[in-house]
């Protein structure tokens, strides 16, 4: 159990030093482009923290000490490769969905200068990819980090972030780029 366990964390933990090797290079290219339109206002920053809380911290404090082994659990073997599977193929959709969006990229409810409406390569099938790799991220994570605590912050910190913010940039798109976004 214990060897599972640790392989599984290390899983994790390569995945999580993943997300950063995918989105450095977007975030610096999205630097020298001006904000233009810009949502991100206190709630905005307390979801962002809460999410990286339950994705980042508490994983990784798991990962490194044993301060929340009181709160393991065991789930087979299979389950664990399943979520390799689950978190490989998110980060494939975070990569696509970055390049899809370039320069324009943003981890918050902004919009760039000269920003279009992105409907092609990974945007024409999947709305909002970012989202889809977040639910895997979490799902993911339950899967890898056997912990209660650990395990599932990502799916409470997630569902928070998905639930308050989604509406708020789906009214940003409207008013950004209106019939065109309804359509799509």
């Amino acid at each position: 159990m214990i060897m599972d366990q640790d392989m599984f964390k290390a899983v994790y933990l390569a995945g999580f030093i993943l997300i950063f090797a995918i989105r450095l290079p977007y975030w610096w290219m999205a630097r020298g482009v001006p904000v233009v339109t810009d949502r991100k206002k206190g709630s905005e920053k307390v979801l962002l923290a809460t999410l990286s809380v339950g994705v980042g911290v508490l994983p990784l404090v798991y990962v490194f000490a044993p301060l929340l082994r009181v709160a393991d659990y065991r789930l087979p073997t299979w389950m664990g490769w399943m979520g390799a599977v689950v978190f490989t193929f998110g980060l494939w959709i975070l990569w696509r969905a970055h390049a899809g969006l370039g320069r324009y990229w943003s981890d918050s409810l902004q919009l760039r200068e000269g920003q279009q409406l992105v409907t092609s390569g990974i945007y024409r099938r999947i709305r909002h990819p970012m989202y889809a790799f977040g639910w895997l991220l979490a799902i993911a994570q339950v899967l890898l980090l056997w912990n209660w605590i650990a395990g599932w912050s990502g799916v409470v910190a997630f569902a928070l972030l998905y639930f308050l913010r989604v509406p708020r940039e789906e009214q940003m798109m409207i008013d950004q780029f209106g019939e065109h976004y309804r359509a799509y």
